[in-house]
């Protein structure tokens, strides 16, 4: 089961058996209150840099949220969704709680793109399904509905199946829809992280479909969150998860999915890691060893 999305020129596949796709969090104002000053006044300066930073440091796609209170939300996204794809070719996440804001992003992205997000609410249901169908996006799907959160793992199993169900009812393929299962604060949840294991199992395993989660939510409220979210990715890969929208610039992230893909079998040769890795050879030593050689020819 792969799920593809794309920007204007590139693809990126997601996939139990490919390379773990991280979708950069950045550029989002919630809680950055210098980029939600900026992004409301039309300064989009610190937009392109966080860009730049998460390609450069191996983000696959990049979420775009413009949530910020009392602003035109749905000209603002629509304004970064074409200012970021103008500068990167990696495929977007188009990250709102507000429809208008996701039809308004879907209606100037040049691609597949991916909808952040879609909830097992009837009414959320009914109003974001079809804008998936119309633009041909592919959406994460978020296992509460109007109960709630769940601490069941069958409860939030049961909402998943329900969504995969109503989006192929509106002529959604079940490949383009991401379960998210929901990751809470393991600091406020003790078993906050076998919950998501076993979800995202049964996902790949039951329901057949890719997953994808907002990593950085597990260590909310706790110091030293790199080495905790790291940790979580690389366990939470092993059993199944496909992709996250999480910090690619955090070395302990980037160096914990990188290792699990090697683990998993999913890094082929384990070519990116010794790519990652290879100590850079001194100035000079590379054309010493050729002179060296030939010298002994």
């Amino acid at each position: 089961m792969e799920t593809m999305v794309s920007s204007r020129t590139k693809e990126v596949r997601i996939g139990h058996d490919l390379p773990f796709v991280i979708i950069g969090e950045r550029i989002n104002p919630t809680g950055r209150k210098k980029l939600a000053a900026e992004m409301a006044a039309g300064d989009f300066s610190r937009v392109i840099s966080d860009t730049h930073a998460q390609i450069a440091a191996g983000a696959h796609m990049l979420d775009v949220n413009a949530g910020i209170p009392l602003a035109d939300e749905p000209a603002i996204l629509a304004a970064a969704v074409k200012l970021v794809q103008s500068i990167t070719d990696a495929p977007l996440s188009i990250d709102s709680s507000i429809v208008k804001a996701l039809e308004s992003g879907l209606s100037v992205y040049q691609g597949k793109a991916l909808v952040n997000s879609v909830t097992g609410e009837d009414e959320r249901l009914e109003a974001v399904l079809p804008l998936i169908k119309k633009y041909g996006a592919a959406v994460i799907a978020i296992s509460n509905d109007e109960t709630g959160i769940s601490e069941d793992p069958e409860v939030r199993l049961a909402v998943a199946k329900k969504i995969i169900e109503r989006a192929m009812d509106h002529g959604i393929p079940r490949e383009d829809v991401l379960i998210d299962p929901l990751v809470m604060p393991i600091g406020a949840m003790r078993y906050a992280g076998r919950q998501v294991f076993e979800i995202v199992r049964r996902c790949r395993d039951e329901l057949k479909v890719n997953t994808c989660c907002g990593a950085s939510n597990v260590s909310f409220g706790l110091p030293n969150r790199g080495p905790l979210n790291g940790t979580f990715l690389a366990m939470a890969i092993s059993a199944g998860l496909t992709s996250a929208i999480t910090n690619p610039i955090e070395e302990h992230i980037k160096t914990a999915i990188m290792a699990a893909d090697v683990m998993t079998g999913n890094d082929e040769n384990c070519l990116n890691w010794i790519v990652a890795n290879r100590a850079p050879q001194p100035e000079g030593e590379a054309a010493g060893r050729r002179e060296r050689r030939v010298r002994r020819g």
